[in-house]
């Protein structure tokens, strides 16, 4: 039989104390056990999450634009995507580009989408170059991605000669953006971007000083 211990005895205190600890462990032993089982599963779903993935910080179209916009601050917001969906040359700070295409909201801006040396990307073995269609009004009817020939017309004798076929329409700029200065007797007319195969770069040039140039749609 174990010794008595008297009450007031600091042992005897002592062992009081480590009755009820133990009386509190066993009362709570199976919400301790659900805790520290419910810490190892977080610990083992913190371990198995993927790592977050890397993210760049892309200017995109904060809305939907027209062809012809001179972007602003507020035409501009940001995003976050994948390095790996980001499109080959976008632009780090396109304020002041002036869009060749529209942009649709969300759509990152890239040099291929603005008015620019980038412009005829995609367009090999060709020159981007302006080109001043004589009557402007015909210019309205054109949007990027057509393919047209460049016909010119001598005001001297009314021949008509074709320049340059299955040219690209890269942008049509704002009229007011085109001038309307008149040449050699020639209508002002209206600019617009183009994509011409290299051969035609100089009779493309000189028609649009010489001559009333004019277009069809082309057929290839």
């Amino acid at each position: 039989m174990p010794p008595q211990i008297a009450p007031s005895t600091p042992l005897r205190r002592v062992a009081d104390a480590a009755h009820a600890v133990r009386r509190s462990v066993r009362r709570r032993r199976r919400p301790l056990a659900a805790l520290c089982a419910a810490l190892a599963v977080a610990a083992l779903l913190g371990a198995l999450r993927p790592p977050t993935p890397a993210t760049e910080r892309v200017p995109v179209a904060a809305r939907d634009l027209p062809a012809g916009t001179t972007l602003a601050p507020g035409d501009l917001t940001t995003a976050l995507l994948p390095p790996d969906a980001v499109p080959r040359g976008t632009l780090p700070d396109p304020t002041g580009a002036v869009l060749a295409a529209p942009l649709r909201q969300g759509e990152p801006v890239t040099d291929a989408r603005v008015v620019g040396p980038g412009l005829g990307a995609g367009e090999s073995d060709r020159v981007v170059v302006p080109l001043r269609l004589s009557d402007g009004d015909q210019a309205v009817l054109l949007s990027a991605g057509d393919r047209i020939d460049v016909l010119a017309t001598d005001p001297a004798d009314g021949g008509t000669e074709l320049v340059a076929a299955d040219v690209t329409v890269l942008a049509v700029p704002p009229a007011a953006a085109s001038g309307g200065s008149t040449t050699a007797g020639v209508l002002g007319g209206r600019l617009v971007v183009v994509a011409v195969p290299a051969s035609a770069v100089t009779g493309v040039t000189a028609a649009g000083v010489l001559s009333f140039v004019t277009y069809a749609w082309s057929a290839r």
